[in-house]
């Protein structure tokens, strides 16, 4: 005969706890997957985005980069991963490399290093100590292209490591699905 056990209710309540907390971190890929298909569907009704912009995205890096879309699809990717520093601050770079005003360059200049390149900054670059170093002197005259070495490595990093986890992603290939049955 089996015998019934009292489980105390604050245990189960931290069982229940750890159930919700897993199926939220498992469904958490799984909504992120849905909100771009979402946006793609939209997109390619609204913007005619089809198969063959999304093809060309699998030719280089350069060629999703080129692409609004592109790029926050990528996003969306790194995101998922928790590697989306790189892709903001490459985007940041571009951005900082149009400035003109010299001292809007000094403010974002120093932001930009004090949230991605100082050591143990929150969304901190994967770059050497020599890269490091020489931002830091430019930061006392900083220029357009202050950033240059620190940016051409964290695109390096994304073509030989995201990107190619990018392409082979359920992400870009249920929106390549999606998007070709919309065409048909």
């Amino acid at each position: 005969m089996p015998v019934l056990v009292a489980v105390p209710s604050e245990l189960q309540d931290r069982e229940n706890m750890d159930m919700e907390d897993e199926n939220r971190k498992q469904s958490k890929g799984y909504n992120m997957r849905l909100r771009i298909q979402r946006s793609a569907s939209h997109t390619c009704s609204t913007e005619r985005l089809g198969p063959g912009e999304m093809l060309q995205w699998s030719q280089s890096l350069s060629r999703l980069l080129s692409s609004k879309y592109g790029i926050s699809t990528f996003q969306a990717f790194l995101k998922s991963e928790f590697s989306d520093e790189n892709i903001e601050f490459w985007q940041v770079c571009e951005d900082f490399k149009k400035m003109r005003l010299k001292f809007v360059l000094n403010s974002r200049a120093k932001k930009i290093f004090n949230t991605y390149i100082e050591a143990h900054a929150p969304k901190e670059i994967n770059i050497d100590h020599k890269t490091r170093e020489l931002i830091r002197r430019n930061m006392k005259t900083p220029k357009a292209f202050c950033f240059d070495e620190a940016q051409r490595i964290v695109y390096s990093l994304m073509e030989k490591d995201s990107y190619p986890r990018f392409l082979r992603s359920s992400i870009y290939r249920n929106l390549l699905d999606a998007s070709s049955q919309y065409m048909n």
